[in-house]
């Protein structure tokens, strides 16, 4: 059994909540999600590199998201 922090009465609330949504609110809350997390690795990334411009940061946003080894050499570019 995973480890939670949740009650079982409040994870029985928080399923019968997202089952009563609509396929169509389903996706929208996954979408805000994802926003929420990527805004989140974005601010971690200027606070360990306070120097780096918008699209530095966006480049190992998405380095990290999709190539978490070193970028392959079609996807290395020099962003000022």
């Amino acid at each position: 059994m995973p480890i939670s922090d949740t009650t079982p009465e409040a994870r029985d609330c928080q399923l019968q909540t997202l089952r009563a949504l609509s396929g169509e609110d389903r996706m929208l809350l996954a979408y805000e999600m994802s926003m929420f997390l990527r805004e989140l690795m974005k601010e971690g990334i200027r606070r360990s590199h306070p120097d780096w411009t918008e699209g530095r940061t966006t480049l190992e946003l998405l380095r990290r998201a999709f190539f978490p080894a070193p970028l392959p050499a079609w996807l290395r570019v020099s962003v000022q």
